[in-house]
């Protein structure tokens, strides 16, 4: 079968067949395909790997032929399976005395495994593998349902995004205006909140969909946990001292290095710290600490405690799972979407460390600790490129190309704000006459154009001459979107809601 004919199928129904010697191989391939079975047989477990790599809905094998390297060769493709995958074996028993494998063995080793005993009737051959096979086209249609479901994630991310930009937006350049006074007004400090609590729950959405799946990739370097700690306990210090927090950072004077992912990590303790200041009362305290374990397998150790309502002990082992959430609080004013410390769980675990809570119960504080593999020091850090711009960014000529009336009315007052000289489109053709004509410093540009999109029009951009730095804006943040972006000719990519902190980055990156 055809990859496309097994798509539009819904995947593979073959079965492959493991058996003793030529003969034996034919009839058997015989007998499954008179009872209407597509049937591919294979010379040994190598091939069979192979196969099931390549799609297959089933296995048939004897037992004998699985020595002890051929079942872990097995076993290890088989753990690589994806999440809505269980590959049905049938195998039949031994016909040597030497065999010590029974069922529960092969089922602890193989997963999905139907046992038959010698002798075997063909009928029973033949509803072993029919029964395979519904097994097989059941896990196909959950993996129908997960695409289905991630493909509505991504598109619902996208449609809230765009909202979410402008209201990010339309309250930075209320703060800018209403920056004479102090405090500014409440309200807007309220819409600007919660426009980033809803931001923070459609990428943790997002991005528990993209780790089940196996697309988080993470970007490697040596870094200064105490570093990482600190800045995500800073971003933090105005909420939990408006909550009438106890807030304190433990760290040590001497960094703390591991090999990993700075925006990861940061997304990992910035939902931990949140978490804890979300469930902790006015006056009850919230500490951080870092700490180092030497010995074998170093590790370096990260706690976020609070004194806070705590967490029952019936779901404080579960709390990791998707979906799952403590019922800490009688009300439901903190909102959520109990998809936080699955993040946490699994981002940690790409790292190659765990994650673990702890509580003694309810209204006796909860603790969460990670552990990450520490790394030898580092050489030598480079500085961040933004931290030796000073002083305000020399005014830029810029395009914004972008079809929401909103956002790109919005962008463009923020950066007029800032004293740079910016001309607009909405649509593609536009946006890439504006680009040739102005030949501006910087273009931000919307990927989701009428006319042809931001990526095509990147690419007739960079066809026609233009040097310009493209930024790409999307409500699309996966990394096979990124990748696409800079294969277009794009220089930066932004995640919608794009905030005036973002632009400025962009701005000081090209100054």
């Amino acid at each position: 079968m055809t990859h496309a004919e097994e798509a539009s199928s819904g995947g593979s129904e073959s079965v492959l067949v493991l058996v003793r010697g030529p003969r034996d191989a034919k009839v058997t391939r015989e007998l499954l395909q008179r009872a209407g079975f597509d049937a591919l047989v294979c010379t040994d477990v190598t091939e069979l790997v192979e196969r099931i790599h390549d799609g297959a809905a089933a296995l048939l094998e004897e037992e004998t032929l699985l020595a002890a390297g051929s079942i872990d060769q097995l076993a290890t493709a088989l753990l690589r399976q994806p999440p809505w995958s269980d590959f049905p074996i049938v195998v039949f028993s031994a016909v040597h005395e030497g065999s010590k494998l029974g069922p529960d063995e092969l089922a602890r080793l193989l997963g999905n495994v139907i046992y038959l005993d010698r002798p075997v009737r063909t009928r029973s051959v033949v509803a072993s593998v029919r029964a395979a096979i519904r097994s097989r086209r059941r896990q196909y249609e959950a993996r129908r349902a997960i695409e289905a479901r991630d493909a509505f994630l991504a598109m619902l991310g996208h449609e809230l995004r765009n909202p979410l930009g402008a209201i990010s937006l339309a309250t930075a350049r209320l703060a800018g205006k209403s920056a004479a006074e102090s405090p500014p007004p409440r309200e807007l400090a309220i819409v600007d909140r919660q426009a980033r609590n809803l931001t923070r729950m459609v990428d943790d959405l997002l991005d528990v969909a993209r780790v089940t799946q196996g697309k988080v990739v993470l970007k490697r370097e040596t870094l200064d946990l105490v570093e990482v700690i600190r800045s995500a306990f800073e971003a933090h210090e105005a909420r939990a001292r408006d909550r009438g927090l106890a807030y304190e950072l433990r760290v040590p004077e001497d960094a703390v290095w591991v090999d990993g992912d700075r925006q990861r990590l940061e997304q990992v303790f910035a939902n931990l710290i949140t978490n804890a200041i979300k469930y902790t009362r006015r006056g009850d305290t919230v500490t951080v600490a870092v700490d180092s374990e030497r010995g074998a397998g170093d590790e370096a150790v990260v706690s976020v405690t609070d004194t806070g309502v705590g967490i029952a002990p019936d779901v404080i082992g579960r709390v990791f799972e998707a979906f799952v959430q403590a019922d800490r609080t009688l009300d439901r004013t903190e909102g959520g979407i109990g998809l936080g410390l699955a993040l946490v769980r699994s981002l940690v675990q790409l790292h190659g460390g765990t994650a673990e809570g702890r509580s003694e119960g309810l209204n006796r504080g909860s603790s969460f600790v990670v552990r990450l593999p520490a790394a030898a020091a580092a050489a030598s850090v480079a500085a961040d490129s933004g931290a030796a711009l000073v002083g305000r960014v020399p005014a830029r000529r810029v395009v914004v190309v972008e079809d929401n009336d909103d956002i790109r009315e919005l962008l463009a007052e923020l950066l007029e704000h800032e004293g740079h000289q910016v001309s607009c489109a909405e649509d593609g053709p536009r946006g890439l006459e504006a680009l040739v004509e102005l030949l501006p410093d910087i273009a931000f540009i919307d990927l989701g154009l009428p006319g042809f999109d931001g990526l095509e029009l990147a690419r007739r951009a960079r066809a026609s001459g233009v040097r310009t730095t493209l930024v790409a804006i999307t409500g699309y943040g996966q990394t096979e979107h990124r990748e696409r972006a800079f294969d277009a000719g794009f220089d930066d990519h932004l995640t919608k809601p794009v905030l005036d902190t973002d632009l400025q980055r962009v701005m000081l990156r090209v100054a």
